[in-house]
């Protein structure tokens, strides 16, 4: 890794833990991030993730796993050259689990290792899963589909529906590890991942579980998915890669499909010093709130958005006057990022709203739809630990109508009291995750 991205990746542990007050103002518990991993389309590995981003480099290019002679749009996000049996699991898991299992799979053995958290000095039912999946086994249920229609009832993979279903992710994930807490998938479309880590921080905070494995997974990149985001006219049909992804810039014409997966360990403050983890950050509020507004599009006055973005950092005890950074949604839709701006400005004034940094990571990795929410926290976790901000690839000519201070190169020696991460999915949904430094 390299002096220009290198990064802390565990943190550490408190040299005098008795001191550390591990309760909030109100009696609830501190929650803290011990361990992260990702599968993105920088590669395997958290490592692959911030330098891709830190680097703004271009993970984009033409697609590669089906022919898209016959699309409109030929450039995707793919985890490219991915080789499960390379990351822990074995040949028969390889065969039966689905592409966003076995994602789910790879990014959780990362955080698990990252932790040290160990099953066998943990009480299995207080450690949870909360790991959701916007789509689940796409290709499996293209597939049945297919054999269906040309082969018949009697050919459809008897395990069709447990491979395809998307709770299957965080059931195999639970069973893994042995873990029998509170074990959901859920489903919020591209806000997935950002509110399986917000339901998560409530339970710790309030006491149902000491531990949560919590995250998003995706894979999006199929005939199916293209070709239905692309007759939404959700996606850019730019053919240069370099210029597909362009988060608030006035060129913008819709995101690029990106799949993958995010996982991070959260434990309750007390119980991470109690057996002496490293800590890489703090998650010290959680906004959550509907537009009610429309199936695709965002309510244009950012309402919601602003909401949920107040609430994180009210329940962290922080004004918008503390704000370090927005990691936004940050699609490369028009009319998203115009209403996430608006929706900045409307939470922190016109005049300081204006130059608050605003980052968002698909100009790099592109929209990884159920898991961006979990990767997104990864990257703003990073960024408070190590004071700073990564910069927007792709962004380059200003829009009026996202009047925001989007970072173009890498922002360093930048404390933060915290910073945001958004995620907002179709039908409505916006989370918000405040995150600090530790």
């Amino acid at each position: 890794m390299s002096e220009k991205t290198a990064f802390k990746l565990t943190g550490a542990a408190p040299a005098d833990p008795d001191a550390i007050q591990t309760r909030r103002p109100d009696g609830t518990h501190r929650v803290v991030i011990t361990g992260m991993g990702a599968v993105s389309p920088a590669g395997v590995g958290v490592s692959a993730l911030w330098d891709a981003v830190f680097g703004k480099q271009c993970c984009i290019a033409p697609i590669e796993r089906f022919d898209t002679t016959d699309y409109e749009v030929h450039n995707a996000a793919e985890v490219r050259g991915f080789e499960p049996t390379e990351h822990g699991l074995t040949k028969k898991e390889a065969r039966r689990f689905e592409r966003f299992v076995q994602y789910a799979i790879v990014a959780s053995d990362e955080a698990l290792a990252m932790s040290g958290l160990t099953m066998e000095d943990e009480d299995p039912s207080r450690v949870s899963i909360l790991f959701g999946s916007g789509i689940g086994g796409i290709d499996e249920l293209q597939s049945g589909f297919t054999t269906l229609l040309e082969k018949g009832p009697k050919r459809v993979n008897p395990l069709f529906v447990p491979t395809m279903i998307g709770n299957i992710a965080a059931g195999t994930l639970a069973i893994r590890y042995g873990m029998k807490g509170e074990c959901l998938d859920i489903v919020t479309a591209c806000a997935t991942g950002a509110n399986s880590i917000g339901t998560a921080l409530r339970d710790i905070r309030h006491g149902y579980t000491d531990v949560a494995l919590t995250g998003g997974t995706e894979e999006s990149i199929s005939p199916i998915c293209i070709a239905g985001f692309t007759n939404l006219s959700a996606l850019t049909k730019a053919e240069n890669p370099h210029e597909a992804s362009l988060p608030f810039d006035v060129r913008r014409a819709g995101f690029v499909a990106g799949e993958g997966a995010g996982a991070i360990v959260l434990e309750s403050l007390e119980h991470a010093l109690a057996r002496g983890a490293k800590i890489v950050a703090e998650v010290t509020g959680y906004g959550v709130t509907g537009d009610a507004y429309h199936m695709t599009a965002p309510s244009p006055d950012g309402e919601g958005i602003r909401r949920a973005m107040e609430q994180a950092l009210a329940e962290g005890g922080f004004t918008p006057a503390d704000l370090g950074h927005l990691n936004a949604h940050g699609t490369g839709t028009p009319a998203n990022d115009a209403t996430e701006s608006h929706a900045l400005l409307a939470l922190c004034g016109e005049d300081a709203g204006s130059n608050i940094p605003v980052t968002s990571v698909k100009g790099s990795i592109g929209h990884t739809l159920g898991a961006a929410g979990a990767l997104e926290a990864i990257v703003t976790a990073l960024s408070v630990a190590n004071d700073c901000v990564p910069p927007t690839h792709g962004f380059a000519e200003p829009d009026p109508d996202c009047p925001v201070s989007v970072v173009r190169e890498a922002m360093t020696d930048y404390p933060q009291k915290v910073a945001l991460s958004n995620s907002l999915g179709f039908g409505g949904h916006n989370a918000c995750l405040a995150i600090s430094p530790f």
